[in-house]
This record gives C-alpha cells, sequence and structure tokens, in this order.
C-alpha cells in the first residue's frame, strides 16, 4: 500500500467528506454543499484513492462508515471548525440560521426539557430543527466523538467524576460538561399493589418484592442495586426495560415495583395511576448534565445551543 501523499491532497474533499459523515446520506449531504449528488460521489471517490479506502458503503438509504473513517472524521471535523472560526469568524443569530442540532437524551429528560424548547424555537428560531437520539449508555462519550450527536444530556455519574478529576491535569480537555439540573428518584406502583395500603415502604418489603429496572444497556444491575449491596441487600429484577414511559407502562398493568425520577411521574401522563413511596434507603441525587466535544466548543452555534438547554431546563425546573 502507498503512502498517502499528503502535498497532493485536494483539501475541499475534506468538507465533502465531514458533510457525508455527519448525514450518512449523499443527498442530503450535497443539498448542505449546494452540489449535485454525482460531484459528491466523485469527491469521495477522489478521496477513496487517496485515502486508500472505502471511507463509506452504502446501507439502505444512507451509508455506512468504515473503522479508518470513523477513526479520521473527529481530527477532520476538528481541523475544519477551528479553520473556519479563523477564517470567518461571526456571530450565530438563531432567526435565520437554519442548523440542526442532534441531541442524545432518555425519555425522562426529553419529556423534561423539550416542551420548553420547542417553544425556544418557535419564537426565537424557526428554521433551526432538533433530533433526538435515544440514550443507550452512562457513557456517551464514543458517540459524541464519532460526532453521532452535538451533544449528550443525561445522569453519568462515572463520567462526571473522571472529566473532573482529568480537567485538573488537562490544559485543553476533550470533553466539556455543564449541570443542568438536579432531581431525585422515588419508587412507584400501582394502586392495588399488596404494598400500596403501606404508608411508609420498609427495606424488607421492598428488598422482597418483584423489580423493573429500567437500564439503558439491559444490564440488570443499577445505582439502586449498587446501594442496596453496600448494606448487604439485594432486590430481585425480573424484568429490564431501556425507557423510564415504558417502565411506566408495565407498572400500572402489574404487581412490579419500579424507580423513577420524581419529575416524571406527572409527565408520563400515568399520575394518577401510580403511587408513589420514598426509597427506602439513601441513594445520591440524580444531576443532570449536558456533555459536547472540544470539537464544537467554540462554535457560536453550540453556545447557543448550551444557553437555550440551560433555560429551558430552568424554565421547568
Amino acid at each position: 500500500m502507498k503512502p498517502v501523499n499528503f502535498r497532493q491532497l485536494d483539501l475541499n474533499l475534506l468538507r465533502v467528506f465531514d458533510e457525508v459523515m455527519a448525514e450518512r446520506n449523499l443527498t442530503r449531504a450535497a443539498d448542505n454543499l449546494a452540489m449535485t449528488q454525482p460531484a459528491v460521489s466523485n469527491a469521495l471517490r477522489r478521496l477513496r484513492e487517496a485515502l486508500q479506502d472505502d471511507l463509506v458503503r452504502r446501507n439502505g438509504y444512507g451509508v455506512e462508515p468504515t473503522a479508518k473513517a470513523l477513526a479520521l472524521w473527529p481530527t477532520v471535523r476538528t481541523a475544519l471548525a477551528q479553520l473556519r472560526e479563523s477564517v470567518a469568524p461571526g456571530m450565530f443569530e438563531p432567526l435565520t440560521a437554519q442548523d440542526t442540532f442532534i441531541l442524545a437524551m432518555s425519555d425522562a429528560t426529553a419529556a423534561k426539557l423539550m416542551p420548553a424548547l420547542v417553544d425556544r424555537l418557535n419564537q426565537a428560531a424557526p428554521n433551526i430543527s432538533m433530533r433526538v437520539l435515544p440514550l443507550t449508555t452512562r457513557d456517551p462519550r464514543a458517540m459524541i466523538e464519532r460526532g453521532d450527536a452535538d451533544m449528550a444530556i443525561g445522569h453519568f455519574p462515572g463520567v462526571m467524576a473522571e472529566l473532573n478529576a482529568v480537567h485538573l491535569h488537562e490544559a485543553t480537555p476533550i470533553f466539556f460538561h455543564q449541570r443542568l439540573y438536579s432531581g431525585r428518584y422515588v419508587v412507584v406502583m400501582r394502586h392495588d399493589h399488596p404494598l400500596a395500603s403501606k404508608p411508609t415502604l420498609t427495606l424488607n418489603d421492598y428488598c422482597n418484592a418483584r423489580h423493573l429496572l429500567v437500564s439503558f444497556s439491559g444490564r440488570p444491575f443499577g445505582f439502586v442495586d449498587e446501594a442496596l449491596r453496600m448494606v448487604g441487600r439485594q432486590r430481585r429484577i425480573v424484568m429490564t426495560v431501556n425507557q423510564f414511559f415504558t417502565a411506566g407502562r408495565v407498572v400500572v398493568a402489574s404487581d412490579v415495583l419500579t424507580v423513577l425520577p420524581e419529575h416524571f411521574v406527572e409527565t408520563t401522563g400515568m399520575g394518577t395511576q401510580l403511587l408513589v413511596r420514598e426509597l427506602p434507603l439513601k441513594v445520591p441525587d440524580v444531576h443532570v448534565d449536558a456533555l459536547w466535544h472540544r470539537h464544537t466548543h467554540q462554535r457560536p452555534a453550540q453556545g447557543w445551543l448550551l444557553e437555550t438547554i440551560k433555560t429551558c431546563a430552568a424554565q421547568s425546573a
């Protein structure tokens, strides 16, 4: 395999590569670049030849990147963003902007933030679009680094602890974060659950019950189980689901207990069908943070996005 000759590489091809990677679709990339689809395909062909890699392969209605493309894209995107800001610095005008932002969050977080956010967009940024992806992990750094999302919003205790430690030693952090709001979890059950007649849920009652766990990864162990382990107890998890709303529906129709963010109980529309009880053991508060990559940190659009989400979080408190 011949080495890549960087001096002969047309750097315009990297703009095409960045847009294709962001959209995962040649037609949308062509529209964003004001090019024809054949022109985008030809640019990709030239870049493939220069880098000696397929870069993307067709997959359904879009394209799927190769391993080399995924490894290359963060560097390309960061370099283009820095060059753009140096050559053409400017303000972000939300009233006329036509950007699309991709957010990753759970259904509970979306239920809290999105009503205020859509109202904000209607008033201040009518041409901006928001896409929400399901959050499937407590560590979304890989999806942010790949460019799958502009920002992840959720409860990431392990990530936050690691980043706070690393930031003490990094001159330029790879990831940035901002606390949005804090809350707590409560136990929910249906009104005719066998434990519903008890005004207080004891630890023994809780551990002897059947439980449903909201787990983004499907792993049947969560922060409540960690707290139980610390006091030498455990519970029986009979089912896991990956959405809080689904958990509420299951609880309404069965004799399982689950744990939901307190603010989410009313948002489900099932508030009158669910009975709320305090957890019979101490668990940490839930801190919800926004997390984003340094390659978007200096962009005015990203700054506007963060400030808008902070405002919506405050309105929803």
